[in-house]
């Protein structure tokens, strides 16, 4: 059961939305960042949107996608996010394992988080959006 699984707590892994720019316009992404000096095992990513958008509620399909191994100091694309969801709260759950270890952090991206006055640079993607660590 989960409450017989220790989870230790995540450092130096970081999600991130950011845009590049295409000859049609821009591309929006989900990013992992690992910045640990070690990989990542069997990193399982679930993703959802929610919240409401003129006055209904709404919820996104539940995705999950597995990276079998993410090596020290880089970064996967996890998947493609449309603008239109900006308008909802984002919420990535990632678990992985270091060794034996199992980690598990929720990533939210709530809201209102994506516009324009939140955008940074992002210098391990060499792009613009919103880092979550």
């Amino acid at each position: 059961m989960k409450k017989d699984i220790t989870f230790h707590p995540v450092t130096g892994v970081k999600m991130a939305i950011a845009r590049q720019q295409m000859d049609a316009g821009e591309d929006w992404s989900v990013y992992l960042i690992n910045k640990n000096l070690i990989s990542l095992q069997t990193v399982m990513v679930t993703s959802k949107g929610y919240g409401h958008l003129d006055g209904e509620k709404k919820q996104t399909s539940v995705l999950r996608h597995l990276i079998e191994e993410l090596e020290p100091v880089s970064i996967a694309k996890v998947e493609a996010i449309q603008p239109s969801l900006f308008a909802l709260t984002n919420e990535f759950w990632v678990s992985y394992y270091i060794m034996d270890q199992i980690f598990d952090k929720k990533f939210i991206f709530v809201q209102g988080s994506m516009e324009s006055a939140n955008i940074r640079y992002i210098p391990e993607l060499d792009l613009y959006g919103v880092l979550h660590v």
